[in-house]
C-alpha cells in the first residue's frame, strides 16, 4: 500500500490535488463531496499545506550539507534531491486516493505546527525549572494519526528533506529539529525567502552542527577559560562586585564563533554593546584585555591616580577595542563603554556602526557589525530595545541587522519572569521586525556556538535583525555579595547542585571519547597556574597611556587651554558663501517645485545677491554648504528636519506631481560632501543615542540632531546624562554631537516654550560641553562651522529659534559671515546711547527676550539702559562679560530672562556674575533678576496670562525705578 500510496502522490499528482484544492476555494461545490469534506478539515492552514504539497517551500541545502562549513565542524550526510520526472501513479478508487491524500496532508500540517510550536516543548532551562514536555498541537492524535500508523511511509514532497518516512521518523526529525536544545521562531516572518532559508538551513540538517574533535576541545577550551576566571575572581575577590558569567560562561564561545564565522563572511569590524554583567569575561576572553590588566584593577588600580585621565569608571563599565585574527580573517573589535543604565548603550552602538559604514564606504552593509547583548528581563522591560529594533530597517539609520545574544538568567535582579513581563519570552518584543529567534539552552554549548553560526549567516545573507535567546543561570545574587536565597530560595536550592556548562560538557567529551578526565582537569589546572602569574605580576603592573587620539581622531587634541581665549577660524570667503547661496537657490530642473517653496528659493537670491537679511535658514544652510564644499559631510536627524518644524528650512524640496526628493546643498560643485537630512522615527531617546554613537565615530563630519521641541529632548534624559555630558570624563570617548532645540516663550504653553536650559547648565563642568542661546544667523553660522573646525570635540547644546526664525530684526548681513569675522560668545550694545558712563542699568540677556527687549526700549526712545547679549552660556564667557561690565561703570547690573527664576539660566550665572562683580568693590556685589517668578511649570497655558507675564518683565527691566520692582524680582531670587 505505502509504494502505491508514494507513486500516486508524486510529481503531477501532488500537484493535482493542489490544484483540486484551489477549485474548491472558489466553489466547494465544484469538487467530489469526499474531497469536499477532506478540503474543509484543512480549515485556514489548508493554503501553507498546499504550497508544501507542490514542493513550493523546500530546495536542499547547497552542496547537500552545512552552509559554510567552517574549521572544526564536519560535513553533514547529504540531503536526497527531489525527483525531477513527476511520476503519474495507476488509478486508485477515491477512497484510496482520499486516505493517501489525508495522510501527507495531515503530517504536513502536523510539520507546520512544529515549526510554529516545537520551540514550546523545547528543553531550554538547564536547570530544568521551566517548560512543558507536552502541547497538545504537537500531538500527532491531534491530527487523526494513531499508534498503529506509526511505521506507515507517507508522502510529504522532500519538506524535510525526503520523499516520504514514515510517522515516527518524521517525528523523530521534527523534535530533534524544533523541541531539542534548540527551538526556533521564525514563522512570524512575512518574507517567504527568508523562512525558506531558515528551514533548509535547520532541517537539511536537524538543526545541529557536526563538530570535529579539535572543534569540541576548542569549546571547552573557551568554557575553561570562561569559568576559570571568575572562580579565579571570587576566590582572590571574594564578596567584590564583579558581575560574573557563572551560569552563563557559553556566552564566550557563542561570541567567539560569530567573529569567526563573520569574518568568513566578510565581517572586518564589529561594535559591541552589553551590560555590566559578564564585562570582565568578555574584556578577559574576548578582547583579550590581559589578565594582568584586569587583576591590578581588582588591587587598586594599576599605577599613580594622577596619572588616570578624567573621573573614569567603575571597571565592569569600561570597553576597549582590539584586532582579532580568525582563519586568517582580520577583525577589528570594539567594545563601547556603558553606564548602568541597562539597553541605553543599544542605539549608541548602532550609530557608531552606521558611521563606520558609512566612512568605508559598505553600501552593502556586509563589513561592520554591531552586535548586542542583553539580559532577559532589560530586554523585554526597557523601552529603549523596542526603539532600536524600531530602527534597524529604516532608511536613515538601517546597519545591515544587529546580531542580539540574550543571556537570559530566567529573573531579573530579584524578580522572577513572571512578574517581569507578560509575553512568554523576553525575545517577543524583536517580532515587531520579524526577526528570526533562537532559543537555546545555555548547558549545550555545542548548540549555542551553532546558533550562533546561523545567526551570523543569516545577517549576512538578508541584512537583518536576528536574537539568541540563551537560557541559563546566574550562578551568584544580582552582584556576588547578594544572597538570592532570600527571593528565589527553591531556584538557588538547584543552582547550588547544578554542575557548571564546563563540567557538563568536559563529561560529555569523556563519554564521547574526546578526551580524558585528566585531560579535562589538566586544562583547569594549567589556567589556573596562568592566572597566578598574573595575578602576581599585577602589583607592579603599570598600564600603557592610551591613545585615545588615534587613527580617524589624529590631529585632534584634548582642550587644556581656557576656551575663552580662543577665536577659532570659521569664516568663509565671500566667493564660496555664493556659490553655496546660488545651490539652494536654485530650483532644480524637470521637477515640479511647490509654489510656496519657489518663493523662499527666489527671496533666499535675493538675500545673496544683495547681501542683506540673510535669515536662520538661510545662515544654516550656507554654514551647512561650505562645511560640504570643504570635505567634512552633514548629518542632520529630526522628527521635521528636512522641512523643519516651522517649515523654515526645505532642506529636502519634494516634486510635487511623484514625490521624488531633491537636496540642494547636494548640487554645489562636484567632489564635495554629501548632506544627509533624516526625518526620524518618533523617539528621542533612541535616535539621540545613535546620533551620538554616530560622532563617537567619525570627528570629522557634522552631526546634529534636532527635538521637534526643546523640552521632548527630555525624553532623552538617559542619553545626554550618561553620554553626552560624562562620556569624555569616564571614558575619554570625545563627541562633537550638535543638539538643536527651539527654546522661546511665545504663548505655546508649558510644553513648547522651554528646552529646559537650567537642566544642561547644571551639567555643565570641567569644559564638558558648550550651551549657546544664539540672537543672530551669523553667530549661529559660526558656532555650527566651528563644531568642526576645532581641533577637539565637545558636544553643543544649541537653544534654537522659533518665532525669531522670521523675525525682522534677528537677520544678518552676509559680509558677517565673511572674511575677518567669527563667532561671538558676547554681544555688545547695538544701539547709539548715552555716553558709558551715564548709562544706569546693564541688562545681561540671552536669547529672544533681548528682541523684546530692543523693541520696548526703541518704541520708549529710552537711551541709558544697554542691553548686552551672552551668546555662549557655558563655557562661561567671563572675560566678555566682565568686558561689558566694566564698560559701564555707574550702571546697577540685572539680569533678565523669560524663564521662571528656578528654571532658565538665572541659577547658573548668579554666582558668575557675583564672582565678576567682587571685581568692582564699588559696586553692589549681587546682579538684579528680572524674570518670571519660581513656577513648577515652565509657562502658563493661557495666551493672555503669557502677554502680561511677558510686558511685565520686559517693562520692569527698563523701568527707572529698581525699587518698584515687586518680589521675586529683587536682588535676591528665591
Amino acid at each position: 500500500m505505502g509504494a502505491t500510496i508514494d507513486s500516486f502522490l508524486t510529481g503531477a499528482n501532488a500537484t493535482f490535488i493542489a490544484e483540486l484544492y484551489s477549485r474548491y476555494l472558489e466553489s466547494p461545490n465544484s469538487v467530489d463531496p469526499s474531497w469536499g469534506s477532506f478540503f474543509a478539515d484543512l480549515g485556514d492552514d489548508g493554503d501553507a499545506v498546499l504550497a508544501e504539497l507542490r514542493g513550493a517551500s523546500w530546495a536542499p541545502p547547497d552542496g547537500g550539507g552545512v552552509i559554510g562549513r567552517g574549521e572544526g565542524e564536519a560535513a553533514a550526510p547529504a540531503a536526497p534531491l527531489p525527483s525531477t520526472a513527476p511520476v503519474v501513479g495507476p488509478r486508485f478508487d477515491a477512497d484510496q486516493a482520499r486516505a493517501a491524500a489525508l495522510d501527507s496532508i495531515r503530517a504536513l500540517m502536523m510539520i507546520r505546527t512544529y515549526r510554529v510550536r516545537g520551540h514550546l516543548i523545547a528543553h531550554f532551562d538547564p536547570l530544568g525549572l521551566s517548560g512543558s514536555a507536552h502541547h497538545p498541537e504537537l500531538d500527532p492524535r491531534t491530527y487523526g494519526f494513531m499508534d498503529a500508523d506509526m511505521d506507515r511511509p507517507i508522502f510529504i514532497n522532500y519538506v524535510l528533506g525526503l520523499e516520504s518516512a514514515t510517522l515516527r521518523e518524521i517525528l523523530a526529525i521534527l523534535r530533534e529539529t524544533y523541541c531539542g536544545a534548540i527551538g526556533v521562531e521564525f514563522m512570524h516572518i512575512q518574507g517567504p525567502e527568508e523562512k525558506a532559508w531558515i528551514q533548509r538551513r535547520i532541517e537539511g540538517i536537524r538543526n545541529q552542527t557536526h563538530f570535529t574533535n579539535k572543534g569540541k576541545r576548542a569549546i571547552l577550551e573557551r568554557l575553561t577559560e570562561a569559568e576559570g576566571f571568575e572562580r579565579f575572581l571570587h576566590i582572590k575577590y571574594t564578596g567584590t562586585k564583579r558581575f560574573g558569567l557563572d551560569g552563563a560562561e557559553a556566552t564566550i564561545p557563542a561570541l567567539e564563533q560569530i567573529l569567526k564565522r563573520g569574518g568568513q563572511l566578510g565581517v572586518e569590524q564589529v561594535v559591541l554593546g552589553m551590560p555590566h554583567r559578564g564585562r570582565l569575561n568578555v574584556l578577559a576572553n574576548v578582547m583579550r584585555k590581559p589578565y594582568v590588566a584586569i587583576i591590578s584593577e581588582f588591587q587598586g588600580g594599576g599605577g599613580n591616580p594622577e596619572d588616570v585621565q578624567g573621573s573614569g569608571d567603575v571597571k565592569y563599565h569600561l570597553g576597549t577595542s582590539a584586532d582579532r585574527v580568525f582563519d586568517g580573517n582580520l577583525v577589528h573589535l570594539s567594545l563601547t563603554a556603558n553606564p548602568s543604565h541597562l539597553e541605553a548603550v543599544n542605539p549608541v552602538v548602532v550609530g557608531k556602526v552606521r558611521a563606520k559604514q558609512t566612512r568605508r564606504g559598505d553600501a552593502g552593509r556586509r563589513e561592520v557589525l554591531g552586535i548586542l547583548l542583553h539580559g532577559d528581563a532589560a530586554f523585554a522591560g526597557q523601552g529603549l530595545v523596542a526603539e532600536t529594533l524600531d530602527l534597524s530597517q529604516l532608511r536613515g539609520y538601517r546597519t545591515g541587522g544587529t546580531i542580539h545574544l540574550i543571556v537570559n538568567n530566567q529573573i531579573g535582579f530579584t524578580t522572577s519572569p513572571s512578574f517581569s513581563r507578560s509575553s512568554p519570552y523576553p525575545s517577543d518584543v524583536a517580532k515587531m521586525i520579524q526577526a528570526p529567534i533562537f532559543h537555546v539552552n545555555g548547558d549545550d554549548p555545542e548548540a549555542v556556538v551553532h546558533v550562533a553560526r546561523i545567526a551570523t549567516e543569516f545577517r549576512q545573507e538578508f541584512g537583518s535583525d536576528v536574537v539568541v535567546d540563551m537560557f541559563c543561570y546566574r550562578r551568584h545574587g544580582h552582584n556576588e555579595a547578594d544572597e538570592p536565597a532570600f527571593t528565589q530560595p527553591l531556584m538557588y536550592r538547584t543552582i547550588a547542585q547544578h554542575p557548571s556548562t564546563r563540567e557538563v560538557y568536559a563529561q560529555k567529551l569523556v563519554r564521547e571519547r574526546v578526551l580524558t578526565e585528566d585531560d579535562a582537569a589538566r586544562m583547569v589546572s594549567d589556567f589556573h597556574g596562568m592566572l597566578e602569574q598574573e595575578h602576581e605580576a599585577a602589583a607592579s603592573y603599570r598600564p600603557n597611556k592610551a591613545d585615545w587620539l588615534d587613527g580617524r581622531w589624529k590631529g585632534l587634541v584634548s582642550l587644556t587651554e581656557e576656551e575663552e581665549l580662543r577665536d577659532d577660524e570659521t569664516a568663509v570667503s565671500m566667493e564660496v558663501l555664493r556659490e553655496v547661496g546660488e545651490a539652494i537657490a536654485r530650483p532644480p530642473e524637470d521637477f515640479t517645485t511647490n509654489r510656496k517653496i519657489l518663493r523662499q528659493l527666489d527671496a533666499k537670491r535675493k538675500m545673496i545677491d544683495s547681501g542683506e537679511g540673510v535669515d536662520w535658514a538661510t545662515a544654516e544652510a550656507l554654514a551647512f554648504g561650505s562645511l560640504l564644499v570643504e570635505g567634512h559631510p552633514v548629518r542632520l536627524s529630526g522628527q521635521d528636519s528636512g522641512r523643519g518644524t516651522f517649515s523654515h528650512r526645505h532642506a529636502v524640496l519634494v516634486d510635487q506631481d511623484n514625490e521624488d526628493r531633491y537636496i540642494p546643498l547636494n548640487t554645489i560643485r562636484h567632489g564635495q560632501a554629501r548632506l544627509e537630512v533624516i526625518d526620524s522615527p518618533l523617539s528621542e531617546a533612541s535616535v539621540l543615542g545613535f546620533e551620538y554613537g554616530y560622532t563617537t565615530a567619525d570627528p570629522q563630519s557634522l552631526v546634529l540632531w534636532e527635538a521637534q521641541f526643546g523640552d521632548f529632548a527630555n525624553g532623552a534624559q538617559v542619553i545626554i546624562d550618561q553620554f553626552i555630558s560624562s562620556g569624555e570624563s569616564k571614558w575619554l570617548r570625545l563627541s562633537g554631537l550638535v543638539m538643536l532645540l527651539p527654546h522661546g516663550f511665545e504663548g505655546q504653553g508649558p510644553e513648547h516654550s522651554s528646552a529646559r536650559p537650567e537642566r544642561y547648565l547644571q551639567l555643565c563642568a570641567e569644559d564638558n560641553i558648550q550651551v549657546v542661546n544664539c540672537t543672530t544667523p551669523a553667530n549661529y553660522f559660526h558656532v555650527l562651522r566651528r563644531q568642526i573646525q576645532r581641533n577637539f570635540r565637545k558636544p553643543l547644546v544649541v537653544m534654537s529659534p522659533k518665532s525669531l526664525l522670521r523675525h525682522k530684526l534677528a537677520t544678518s548681513m552676509l559680509a558677517e559671515m565673511g572674511p575677518d569675522t567669527h563667532f561671538r560668545r558676547v554681544l555688545k550694545e547695538r544701539d547709539r546711547l548715552v555716553p558709558d558712563k551715564k548709562v544706569r542699568r546693564l541688562v545681561l540677556c540671552t536669547g529672544k527676550v533681548y528682541y523684546d527687549l530692543l523693541q520696548s526700549r526703541r518704541d520708549q526712545g529710552i537711551d541709558d539702559v544697554a542691553l548686552v547679549r551672552v551668546e555662549q552660556l557655558y563655557p562661561w564667557p567671563r572675560r566678555g562679560v566682565l568686558q561689558q561690565i566694566a564698560r559701564y561703570p555707574n550702571a546697577e547690573v540685572m539680569w533678565c530672562q523669560e524663564e521662571p527664576a528656578n528654571m532658565g539660566s538665572w541659577t547658573f550665572v548668579l554666582p558668575r556674575l557675583i564672582n565678576i562683580l567682587e571685581e568692582f568693590p564699588e559696586r553692589p556685589n549681587l546682579p538684579v533678576y528680572v524674570g518670571r517668578k519660581a513656577s513648577a511649570s515652565p509657562a502658563t497655558g493661557l495666551l493672555k496670562v503669557h502677554m502680561q507675564e511677558q510686558a511685565t518683565l520686559v517693562e520692569r527691566a527698563l523701568s527707572a525705578e529698581i525699587e518698584s520692582i515687586p518680589q521675586p524680582f529683587q536682588r535676591v531670587a528665591r
